[in-house]
C-alpha cells in the first residue's frame, strides 16, 4: 500500500517484463520512519519490494545507501562470496544466475535510491 501522508515517493518500471511499483517513504530526519510499496510486477519484483521494505525500516539514508551497494553487488557479481549481515536478503543472490531477471530483483531498489535522494 502507499503511506498518506508521506515524505518522500517515487514510481519505478521495468518495461522489459512490465513491473511497475512506486515507493513511498516516511522519514523521522534522515531516517526512514516507515515505508511501503505498490505496484504489480513478477515474483522476484514483489519479493524483492517486501524483503526490501522491511530490511530498511529504521534505517539511516547513510546505511540505506550501503545496503543498497552491498545489493547491487549481490545480484551482478558471481564470484562474490555470501555477505552474512544481509540476511534473508542474501536469497536475492540467486538473481545473478539468471542475467534478465536482476532489473526485475533492483527494480525496488532503484526506486527507493530515486525517493530519497531527495
Amino acid at each position: 500500500g502507499e503511506l498518506a501522508p508521506c515524505d518522500a515517493s517515487a514510481e519505478g518500471h521495468n518495461p522489459l517484463c512490465g513491473d511497475q511499483l512506486s515507493v513511498t517513504v516516511r522519514l523521522d530526519g534522515d531516517r526512514i520512519s516507515d515505508i511501503n510499496f505498490n505496484g504489480k510486477g513478477c515474483a522476484i519484483s514483489v519479493a524483492s519490494a517486501s524483503l526490501m521494505t522491511e530490511a530498511v525500516k529504521g534505517l539511516d539514508r547513510a546505511a540505506v545507501s550501503t545496503l543498497y551497494d552491498k545489493i547491487h553487488r549481490t545480484l551482478t557479481e558471481h564470484d562474490l562470496p555470501p555477505i552474512p549481515e544481509l540476511g534473508k536478503l542474501a536469497a536475492l543472490s540467486g538473481v545473478r544466475e539468471f542475467p534478465a531477471r536482476v532489473k526485475c530483483a533492483s527494480l525496488c531498489w532503484h526506486t527507493l535510491d530515486a525517493a530519497t535522494r531527495l
